[in-house]
């Protein structure tokens, strides 16, 4: 509040603070008390002149750790080209269940795949399926989808399908490939030999995987139709047939599918579907 002067003037330092606020005076300093001074503590004083705590931290699993990376990595650099023995197949699965991490330092690039499925499936198969969930399957799942067409790919998948979640893009990729390796071959031992195979090899995938094989009801129908002097064939198409009819594609309807058919055909499709 202004004071008044007992003539109705302003006071001396009023008048400069009016002429301040409307822009015509020099302006007044802000008066703000002095900030007062921290108390320092007695435990406080040894942040003055700190002097870090430093120490040797070594692991000692750390050798033993890179000596069974490259054990594995050996063995399946030889498995690229040969079969492995079975206890250094052993060896490879030990170290695999031992440290999960492992699969992603073994070497195994995506190329590499196929020598490793012809000579050493199951080694790949337990591969694939401690990478699958991972960012770095993708590529694995291109090379196997378009691989040259074999007893050990199929088997590899069929087992992969059973234990784990493939992508439904790999499954029907993979199937389409079956179809067209049947078709594109000319020895006709072989080419009935490749269809019982996949025959057999559809029939326990719909079993993991009957959406799927749905997907694909009319090409492998189309399949069956074409190889229908094989008895598998015939078989794998009166379960197709239930299963567009509602009857589910389960092994009930394929056993009840060979039945129907005569005792033959299931019999052929029992003996070729063995290694599956």
């Amino acid at each position: 509040m202004l004071s008044q002067a007992p003539d109705g003037a302003a006071a001396p330092g009023a008048g400069g603070a009016a002429g301040d606020a409307r822009g015509g005076g020099p302006p007044l300093p802000w008066v703000r008390p002095r900030p007062g001074i921290m108390g320092v503590a007695a435990s406080e004083f040894r942040w003055l002149q700190a002097q870090p705590e430093v120490g040797l931290v070594w692991d000692s699993t750390l050798a033993d750790d890179a000596e069974q990376a490259k054990a594995a990595r050996d063995l399946i650099a030889r498995a690229l080209s040969a079969p492995l023995l079975p206890a250094q197949q052993h060896a490879v699965l030990a170290q695999l269940e031992a440290d999960p991490k492992l699969v992603h330092r073994v070497g195994l690039r995506p190329e590499q795949l196929p020598a490793l499925v012809e000579h050493t499936p199951v080694l790949a198969y337990e591969l694939l399926l401690r990478l699958v969930g991972s960012q770095s399957i993708q590529p694995y799942y291109q090379v196997l989808a378009r691989m040259e067409l074999s007893l050990h790919s199929m088997e590899v998948v069929n087992r992969l399908t059973s234990a784990a979640d493939l992508p439904a893009e790999f499954v029907q990729l993979y199937v389409t490939n079956c179809i067209n390796a049947c078709e594109g071959i000319k020895d006709k031992y072989l080419q009935n030999r490749l269809v019982r195979l996949v025959c057999v090899f559809l029939q326990s995938l719909m079993r993991h995987r009957a959406p799927d094989i749905a997907a694909l009801l009319h090409e492998v129908q189309a399949f069956c139709i074409n190889f229908s002097r094989i008895r598998e064939a015939a078989t794998l198409f009166r379960v197709l047939k239930q299963m567009e009819a509602g009857g589910g594609g389960g092994p009930g309807s394929s056993a009840s599918g060979s039945s129907g058919g005569g005792g033959g055909g299931g019999g052929g499709a029992d003996g070729a579907g063995g290694p599956l």
